[in-house]
């Protein structure tokens, strides 16, 4: 029987909810969740103020990070004789930096149907409204929380990215300004940026422009409070990315201009884009002023 009219089929069902505003939920979604055998959620709680919402009395059942594994286990075992399970989280889309994926691959090795059903997701609503570049964008979920281990994350990103890409990234209110900090000190404090804030909810809010900026409003309030997602206008900084004649002093002299660094400061930050030691850029910045470069 189709996924998608007539009695449910028997499988997975990956059902995306929504992310704040209860009304982002699709007729599609409310026929899965009601007609169901069994409801796989991340907070029973949490999803129980969605089914009441609608109406919905399908019997739910705890599947989080924590137990998300054996949990699998479980359900697999009423897959395969015929169940129909729906699997969401507390908001959006299952498996996308929430639980979902673990059962969906076992389901997949055991030939068993899984069914995707769109909906609300934080990571396209906000780059939809972000005003940075749609077309091509890249999505690394949370970064890790420790300082030196973000940094590090960030900027390999930075040395993976070919060409210019909207990076997309999740982040708790708590970090963001620790975050916003290290964004300035791989990619710049003129760094194009936005952050979405409690996106659908009554506080919904976008703070766009520089890293400096943002940054800037953000201090001022004292407190910061949300779910936010953070989009950068990231550029590579891949060893071969602006290199040619005279880069590492143009690019110095942008850094210099930009930014108000020294020409040592400069160096060290250009040293952490490129990946080569600060020596290695000083020899190469003799030798183009030797050349007159």
């Amino acid at each position: 029987m189709s996924a998608t009219e007539g009695p449910l089929a028997p499988g997975v069902y990956l059902v995306a909810t929504p992310i704040g505003n209860l009304e982002d939920i699709t007729l599609r979604a409310l026929r899965v969740l009601r007609d169901a055998d069994r409801i796989a959620c991340e907070d029973t709680r949490q999803t129980r103020k969605l089914l009441d919402r609608y109406g919905i009395a399908t019997p739910v059942i705890s599947s989080h990070e924590h137990n998300e594994a054996e949990r699998s286990r479980e359900l697999l075992d009423e897959l395969r004789g015929g169940a129909r399970i729906a699997v969401v989280t507390d908001a959006g889309t299952p498996g996308i930096s929430d639980p979902g994926m673990v059962l969906a691959k076992a389901a997949i090795a055991e030939n068993v149907a899984v069914y995707a059903i769109p909906g609300a997701s934080a990571l396209l609503a906000a780059l939809v409204a972000s005003g940075l570049d749609t077309e091509r964008f890249f999505f690394a979920g949370f970064l890790p929380p420790r300082k030196g281990e973000r940094k590090t994350a960030l900027e390999e990103l930075a040395g993976s990215l070919p060409r210019a890409t909207t990076l997309v990234l999740y982040e708790a209110p708590h970090r963001i300004l620790d975050t916003l900090e290290d964004v300035s000190a791989v990619w710049g404090a003129e760094c194009r940026i936005a952050v979405a804030r409690e996106l659908t909810k009554v506080h919904e809010e976008f703070l766009r422009g520089t890293v400096r900026e943002v940054r800037e409003e953000m201090e001022a309030r004292g407190t910061v409070r949300g779910e936010m997602v953070l989009m950068i206008e990231a550029q590579p900084t891949a060893d071969d990315a602006g290199r040619g004649a005279g880069s590492v002093r143009e690019r110095l002299a942008e850094l210099e201009k930009s930014e108000g660094l020294t020409e040592k400061d400069a160096l060290k930050r250009l040293a952490r884009e490129r990946g080569v030691a600060k020596s290695e850029l000083w020899r190469e910045l003799q030798r183009e002023k030797a050349r007159g470069r």
